[in-house]
């Protein structure tokens, strides 16, 4: 769920997928997973060559925030 969140925070405004592996520091084959199933659930969506997080993507992102009790 971490690294969920990581990719819609970094993708809020758009971002390359180089900037979404870095950021989340991920590798290339996992992130691909990632944006995948993100796409799937319709929690981020692919312009050109960004990645920008949906509403329904931001919701979920500020819902999985609040629930975040570390």
């Amino acid at each position: 769920m971490d690294i969920t969140i990581a990719i819609l925070k970094i993708a809020m405004d758009g971002a390359k997928k180089t900037q979404i592996v870095y950021g989340a520091n991920l590798n290339s084959t996992i992130a691909n997973k990632y944006l995948a199933r993100l796409e799937e659930k319709q929690l981020i969506e692919q312009k050109g060559n960004l990645f920008v997080t949906t509403d329904k993507g931001r919701m979920y992102k500020n819902m999985a925030s609040e629930l975040d009790i570390r």
